[in-house]
């Protein structure tokens, strides 16, 4: 499947672009696009889909901050008309709206008739007039193999915006307050009937004169402009459990984007990644490592240090001990999330064979073989040489 176009692109705007300009690139491609001016024509059909979803994530201000944040898997691929994604009665595009939002059949009148609104009230500028929660935030943060293991405090420092402490988020210099829209009542939208060819329509659009928010702010704050808001590094100090995993999400509640017009903050979603280490493999809670043992060793057992990640332990080696035999160390592997058992770690041996021997050492391995019988065999090999074959050398 082609990955989608960036919805400024589609558009044809920049990411800096203003509400009005949004709806302004909207309107031009839409009526160039649209299905009743193009018949039969599929390419402006999928242009014109395209147009209407990029319009209803980018006029939405909650959801043109996840979109910023995130890119496409930040907003709901099927929350524009659902998945219809199109407008009945307009060149056979299934239900007004599809089975979801309405946002496109509203500026479907806002292209034809002037307006921002549907029949009757549209419920979208009362959405936006009502609180929001603030746009989620991702952190990717990198951690040593040993503090994924087992847990780790951290602090992080983020950049979001936060509430214009000299204005306590009301936009208004400080001594003075936002006036109500004489234009709109303070409701931040306005109505006008209109005939069209279905009827009279009343149509309700967002007040020009407050932009929808029902409020004029006469005098700016300087700190933040009018905006109610300022951008701040915040130091986060996060708790990471023992057994986190890369892939592992950890959600701060609240410590996102602050909301708009008292609604709650949105969340910083913590994404984490472990660096590898440098003896084990991790493979869920159990850990997997190598260690070489001698000929001798292996030959009679020994007691033989294995690293772990708490340090070194003691382990008998039986005698006979074969190449590639893995032990298992029980409660030495991984923590379980929120549990105090652990994985278990397992050592597989490798017997090394010494590449040089001294003469000594090779007249006693002669006796060693004359004493097990083990005269030069098949091919010629020698006892040594037979050695290094059963130990994979």
């Amino acid at each position: 499947m082609a990955s989608k176009r960036d919805y400024y692109e589609v558009l044809g705007i920049d990411k800096t672009a203003s509400e009005e300009e949004i709806k302004k690139a909207y309107r031009k491609l839409a009526k160039k696009y649209h299905p009743d001016m193009n018949q039969g024509d599929k390419g402006a059909e999928l242009k014109f889909k395209e147009l209407n979803e990029a319009y209803e994530v980018l006029s939405d201000k909650e959801k043109k901050a996840r979109y910023d944040q995130f890119g496409h898997a930040g907003v709901d691929p099927n929350g524009f008309g659902g998945a219809g994604g199109g407008f009945g009665g307009f060149g056979g595009f299934g239900g007004f709206g599809g089975s979801g939002g309405t946002g496109g059949f509203e500026d479907i009148f806002d292209m034809f008739f002037g307006g921002t609104g549907g029949f009757g009230s549209t419920g979208s500028a009362r959405r936006k007039s009502g609180p929001q929660k603030g746009a989620d935030l991702k952190y990717e943060l990198e951690i040593e193999f040993e503090e994924a293991a087992f847990g780790v405090k951290k602090n992080i420092h983020v950049t979001r915006n936060e509430t214009c402490n000299d204005c306590k988020g009301t936009g208004a210099k400080a001594g003075t307050n936002p006036e109500t829209c004489k234009v709109c009542g303070g409701s931040g939208e306005v109505r006008f009937t209109q005939s069209t060819i279905f009827g009279r329509v009343v149509n309700v659009r967002s007040c020009d004169e407050c932009h929808g928010e029902g409020k004029v702010i006469k005098e700016p704050c300087p700190q933040c402009k009018g905006r109610g808001r300022v951008r701040k590094s915040r130091k986060i100090t996060i708790d990471i459990p023992a057994g986190v995993d890369t892939g592992s999400v950890m959600p701060l509640r609240g410590e996102g984007e602050p909301g708009l017009k008292g609604g709650p903050n949105g969340d910083l979603y913590i994404y984490i990644r472990v660096k590898p280490h440098k003896l084990f493999k991790r493979e869920g809670i159990n850990l997997y490592g190598e260690i070489p043992i001698s000929f001798t060793q292996a030959a009679l057992g020994d007691e033989i240090e294995v690293n772990t990640l708490e340090g070194k332990i003691k382990y008998l080696i039986p005698e006979g001990t074969q190449t590639g035999t893995t032990f298992r160390i029980r409660n030495k592997g991984i923590p379980i999330l929120k549990s105090k058992a652990r994985g278990d770690l397992y050592i597989t041996v490798k017997v090394t064979i010494p590449k040089k021997l001294s003469e000594k050492q090779k007249e006693l391995l002669r006796q060693f073989a004359e004493i097990s019988g083990d005269e030069a065999g098949e091919q010629g090999k020698s006892f040594f040489d037979k050695v290094k074959d059963a130990f994979g050398k």
